[in-house]
């Protein structure tokens, strides 16, 4: 995959921004330049949101609040966000990302003579369509779980758990009573406590407490299978308008808020261009697939404008542990996001075992050893001024850290040095390396912000040999 160019007309800080990234071009490495504040991070997450984020469900929120307050302007029915052109090998894949309103959406169906709800002789399809369904699939997963409270409830106050006769059992009924309250008044049933429980009317409030629980079981069924009508309902009007839309090469990505007090009444959309009909791959399996070869590494302490407006605020304030925990939580989502300025020790350690298993394959089926081992080892050490790595008997163990340890080049003794006793600059290029090699990240697009922070001047320069050594196949921006 290679990024060859990038369209942003008008976008936060980006204005009429027009880049070309020549796909012919060796290396393939290519520096963004810019004042501070020109836009170069905003740009680079903007490409890995768009490209990374638009066919994963769990990554869409990403999406969201990256474009929470880019709004149409007046009298526009759609404005374009970014076109991003993609080489795929053999041709030219043209992204027209743009967002719309309703407006659009009825045009389209309009074009295409589709039977829409009516309301006035006019078409009413809105995007909130979307919103619609998603909050009655909350409603019905609500609706099963109390379903599934009340028929443990009907089980535990059924005639075969509790053998009740006219003032027999009145110890284990009150403790159930005692056992149960909470849950039934949650359902707005009501039962005595021990203290005003009389045992003669155990027999009565026992089969009226039946009653209610049968009740409510029959209501909150009854509602589960409206809400499925609704549901059913609104999913043939949304694959109706996906249908369409995709007839036309446009895919459908979310919707989203266009003000902080609004409903996701915008819509995000992608039109596909020079995807051949002949082609294998349908547009959503193209970008699906283009997904999984993206990534953006960049500093921890940078503002992401893919993280919720209030944790990006948390980052000024005196509760920066709030970002950093969110950022953490979005990572396992980003899965091409990487922050480098710590060395993921456990991506170090789980590189030397790799190696360490190829090795005693290699032994397996040909009687000899292989390199693998060795070669990861020199590799480390030339990252490093003047130490070296070495690793620990206790490799396997859960805790990473302990699997792998430094030592000054010049040492003679055992004196064990920790990650913290590296530079940041070395912490920083092992990190790289280490990531690069775990992912096995190749034949892809990586953007790399703030890369030549804490690195010695000779290092800036070498970075991008270094990358070329690492893993020459990928295109890098940077």
């Amino acid at each position: 995959m290679h990024l060859q160019r990038v369209q942003v007309p008008d976008f936060r800080v980006l204005k009429d921004v027009d880049i070309t990234f020549e796909k012919d071009f060796n290396p393939r490495v290519f520096p963004l330049g810019s004042q501070n504040g020109g836009g170069k991070s905003t740009l680079l997450q903007l490409i890995f949101v768009l490209l990374h984020c638009s066919t994963n469900p769990d990554r869409l929120q990403a999406l969201k609040n990256l474009l929470n307050g880019f709004n149409l302007l007046d009298g526009q029915e759609q404005r374009v966000l970014s076109i991003i052109n993609i080489w795929d090998g053999n041709k030219s894949v043209h992204l027209d990302f743009f967002v719309c309103g309703d407006s659009y959406v009825n045009s389209v169906l309009e074009s295409d003579n589709l039977d829409v709800p009516q309301q006035g002789g006019e078409n009413n399809l809105t995007f909130d369509i979307f919103s619609k369904r998603t909050k009655i699939e909350e409603q019905i997963s609500n609706l099963v779980k109390s379903q599934e409270e009340l028929e443990d409830l009907m089980q535990r106050f059924s005639d075969d758990n509790i053998m009740l006769s006219a003032g027999g059992n009145f110890s284990e009924f009150s403790n159930l009573l005692r056992r149960t309250r909470g849950s039934l008044q949650k359902f707005r049933i009501e039962a005595p406590t021990s203290i005003h429980l009389e045992r003669s009317l155990v027999p009565e409030i026992h089969k009226n407490i039946n009653f209610k629980l049968e009740k409510t079981y029959e209501d909150i069924k009854n509602k589960i299978s409206d809400s499925t009508i609704q549901l059913n309902d609104l999913n043939l009007q949304i694959n109706e308008l996906i249908e369409s839309l995709e007839s036309k090469d446009i895919q459908y990505i979310t919707t989203y808020r266009s003000g902080e007090n609004d409903t996701d009444n915008i819509a995000l959309l992608c039109h596909i261009y020079n995807l051949d009909a002949s082609d294998i791959d349908s547009p959503r399996q193209f970008l699906d697939g283009l997904s999984n070869k993206v990534f953006l590494a960049a500093p921890s302490t940078q503002i992401f404008l893919f993280l919720p407006r209030n944790i990006r605020k948390s980052l000024f304030g005196k509760r920066d542990e709030i970002y950093k925990m969110n950022l953490e939580e979005v990572k396992s989502d980003l899965t091409g996001l990487f922050t480098y300025d710590f060395l993921a020790v456990n991506y170090l350690v789980d590189l030397f075992q790799q190696a360490r298993d190829k090795d005693f394959k290699s032994a397996i089926e040909t009687g000899e050893y292989g390199e693998n081992y060795k070669l990861l080892l020199n590799e480390l050490n030339s990252l490093m001024i003047s130490k070296r790595a070495y690793l620990k008997p206790d490799l396997d163990s859960s805790l990473h850290l302990s699997g792998v340890g430094f030592r000054e080049n010049k040492s003679t003794d055992s004196i064990e040095l920790y990650p913290e006793d590296l530079s940041h600059g070395e912490l920083k290029r092992l990190s790289i390396y280490c990531w690069l090699k775990y992912k096995n990240i190749e034949d892809s697009i990586v953007l790399m912000d703030e890369i030549d922070i804490a690195l010695h001047p000779d290092w800036q320069y070498q970075i991008v040999s270094d990358l070329l050594e690492w893993s020459a196949k990928n295109q890098y921006n940077y």
